[in-house]
């Protein structure tokens, strides 16, 4: 069983500039993070796009649509900025099919060093291969379906709509 990762950006792969104060993307950090824990099933990973979610146009999320639709693999983890995880995952579930996808991110990038990006990485990778067929967001050791969830911007931790 292989496992595929689409790369988008978002706050799992921000670098912080200490002279300007400003985040930026350089290159994703999934490779080093899938190198740091013991991962056993096959995982390829491929950077789409590196940009805040909050910049994603619809052509982007067309784009990530295809290249799911046309991965061999039927078990896919997409790492996404949270602010509009919950649209993609709209998008995908309509445009989709056949695949299990675990839409995951971080809250805190990775180069701060006390990232909740391992650990939602982690949960994503065990709920892609136990989940149906279907579109999920996995954050803050939940998994939600992509229907029912949205960021309470307040806490900073997804829920349920209901």
């Amino acid at each position: 069983m292989a496992i595929r990762i689409y790369v988008t950006g978002g706050t799992f792969d921000k670098e912080y500039n200490k002279i300007t104060g400003q985040l930026f993307f350089q290159a994703t950090h999934l490779p080093e993070m899938l190198s740091l824990i013991p991962v056993s099933p096959e995982v390829n990973v491929q950077t789409l796009m590196m940009i805040d979610s909050l910049e994603m146009s619809a052509g982007d999320r067309m784009l990530i649509c295809n290249q799911c639709n046309s991965a061999a693999e039927d078990k896919i983890i997409i790492t996404h900025g949270t602010d509009t995880m919950a649209v993609t995952a709209a998008v995908l579930a309509e445009k989709v099919k056949r695949k299990t996808i675990v839409l995951t991110g971080a809250l805190i990038p990775y180069t701060f060093g006390s990232t909740d990006g391992f650990f939602n990485l982690g949960c994503a990778l065990g709920l892609v291969q136990t989940l149906p067929y279907g579109v999920y967001i996995a954050m803050n050791g939940r998994y939600f379906n992509w229907n029912n969830v949205r960021k309470n911007r307040q806490t900073g931790k997804f829920e349920e709509l209901d």
